[in-house]
């Protein structure tokens, strides 16, 4: 080492505690990534494999889905009036499913969040939103069809019990996440549960929490239409009926409306979104 470069090297200024701190840390992180990419490719190497995932037949029945989707053209918007009215239908039905499930979701996640319940509820209430998470809301809808028949009412419900074990893990997660400071603050001035949970988690959790709302919203709207395929309400039963009928004008002029539908209510939830946070 020469004269010159081991006066810069002892003149240089050694780097401060903190910086060197936040340099072994994303020194950490970046390692497990490199690991980590491999380890992802093997597993999803390994599970096309499992499932026989296959370009080659994917590129053969191309010709099939062109010949699928040609006779969707022209659409037949000749029953419109029936459409707009049983989209109608979906609307209120993701409306009410999505009020109700954000409700039932936001109480059940103050028992699933960690910082918030203690662990003889925090358990079961985790343990609760797995196994509703684990059945398909098809199921839900098949189940209180039975209950309470055929119509848009077993949709709701179903959305409604649905919602719970989907967005109930993401709104526990939100509360979780939230700074302590402002909560500590609380607690070491004697403020109840209910007032650290008022004026603690809920101001700062509110942002996430409405724009999983409206994501719940979006998505409920695009289940909706596959609930009326077992009589749920929607538009679902509509679309059914003109799959069998092979009535492809009709089923076109429904997918379009559906997508106008979806499109609109993105548009409106991602401005939402932009004004809330």
């Amino acid at each position: 080492m020469t004269t010159i470069e081991t006066r810069a090297r002892r003149e240089a200024p050694a780097l401060d505690p903190r910086e060197r701190a936040r340099l072994e840390a994303f020194r950490v992180p970046r390692a497990r990534f490199l690991i980590g990419i491999p380890v992802a490719l093997l597993v999803l190497i390994w599970s096309a494999g499992g499932v026989g995932f296959d370009f080659v037949k994917l590129g053969d029945g191309a010709v099939n889905m062109a010949e699928f989707l040609s006779r969707l053209f022209p659409p037949d918007f000749s029953r419109l009036g029936t459409i707009l009215l049983l989209l109608l239908e979906t609307l209120q039905m993701a409306i009410v499913g999505t009020v109700l499930g954000a409700a039932l979701s936001l109480v059940v996640a103050f028992g699933a969040s960690s910082n918030l319940a203690p662990a003889w509820l925090y358990y079961p209430s985790r343990w609760v939103m797995n196994i509703i998470r684990s059945v398909p809301d098809l199921v839900f809808a098949l189940m209180f069809v039975s209950a309470v028949g055929l119509g848009p009412f077993a949709g709701i419900l179903a959305m409604t019990l649905g919602s719970i074990g989907s967005i109930g893990k993401i709104f526990a997660e939100a509360m979780e996440q939230v700074d302590r400071g402002p909560v500590v603050a609380m607690e070491a001035v004697g403020a109840s549960k209910r007032q650290v949970i008022q004026y603690g988690i809920l101001p700062q959790a509110a942002p996430l929490l409405t724009s999983y709302t409206l994501l719940l919203f979006e998505g409920n709207v695009r289940g909706a239409t596959i609930l009326g395929l077992v009589g749920a309400g929607g538009i679902g039963l509509e679309l059914t009926t003109a799959m069998r009928m092979y009535d492809y004008g009709h089923l076109s002029a429904i997918i379009i409306c559906i997508i106008v539908l979806v499109t609109l209510i993105d548009q409106g939830s991602a401005l939402i979104r932009r004004r809330i946070t």
